[in-house]
């Protein structure tokens, strides 16, 4: 189950990386044009529209990523002098409320995505259906509540263990 729950999370995070970089070579590419029109040069038809969507993808594909590392930012001054348990104990809470957002978050999400599907509301520019770029972020987020209720359990087993679990690699 470990290797599979890694490779999903690699997988998001390779992708969301991938869409990262094309937007980022999309955007010198606008503003070159943009800086050149007295030359012949145009920026890239719709490139915000595309930016908004891209960006929000790789977003969502970097979460499950995020979450199986536990990268996301803490702040231990706390609970550093805290006994070993009572941390377990709370990266157990954590994990839990993350969750819970993200499904929240994962649910709103697909919420949103019907209703532009049913306007069928389209993007001004570049006149593409703005249901798609919903549909981009929900996929990664899906993987992310997949990977994120992996990981509530991972926190159980720590909990119940006394010792940390080793999941794709990392020690938690």
């Amino acid at each position: 189950m470990t290797r599979w729950v890694e490779w999903l999370a690699r997988i998001a995070a390779m992708a969301g990386g991938i869409v990262l970089v094309l937007l980022t070579i999309m955007t010198c590419v606008s503003i070159i044009g943009r800086a050149g029109i007295e030359y012949g040069l145009r920026p890239v038809k719709g490139d915000f529209e595309l930016i908004e969507a891209g960006v929000a993808f790789s977003i969502f594909a970097f979460l499950p990523w995020c979450q199986l590392r536990r990268a996301h930012a803490t702040v231990d001054l706390f609970t550093s002098g805290l006994p070993p348990r009572v941390n377990r104990f709370i990266d157990l809470l954590s994990e839990i409320v993350m969750t819970v957002a993200l499904l929240i978050i994962t649910w709103r999400l697909y919420h949103g995505m019907m209703d532009k599907l049913g306007y069928h509301e389209t993007t001004f520019i570049l006149q593409f259906p703005v249901w798609w770029g919903y549909a981009a972020a929900f996929i990664p987020a899906v993987i992310s509540c997949i990977i994120s209720v992996y990981m509530v359990g991972v926190r159980i087993g720590e909990l119940s263990n006394k010792k940390p679990v080793e999941t794709g690699g990392t020690i938690h």
